[in-house]
């Protein structure tokens, strides 16, 4: 097997974590993209795909929660406190939507 110039664009965290889901849960699957070399390429796009949806989620998720740069400005730690949950629950909801499928 080698790798063609597309398959050496790096995969990221999302990526990684659907390669790892595909190798332990969806074995078939996984050995037919890699082994028409299709599998890199995928990858690569689903973790661009959950990036996106992360970034859009966050936002949505913080505006919807009054959670602002005022709230930033009053109170640090509860700004971080809030964000982390944010962060927290909208990378649940990309893993249910988009890696473990």
């Amino acid at each position: 097997i080698t790798l063609s110039p597309e398959d050496s664009k790096p995969i990221g965290r999302w990526g990684i974590v659907r390669r790892d889901y595909l190798l332990h849960n969806k074995s078939v699957q996984f050995n037919i993209m890699l082994m028409k070399g299709t599998l890199f390429s995928y990858l690569s796009e689903i973790d661009i795909q959950a990036v996106e949806m992360l970034s859009r989620l966050v936002k949505q998720m913080a505006t919807t929660e009054g959670v602002a740069e005022q709230l930033k400005e009053q109170n640090q730690l509860e700004w971080v406190r809030r964000m982390n949950s944010i962060q927290e629950s909208a990378s649940e909801i990309v893993c249910k939507e988009i890696i473990y499928v």
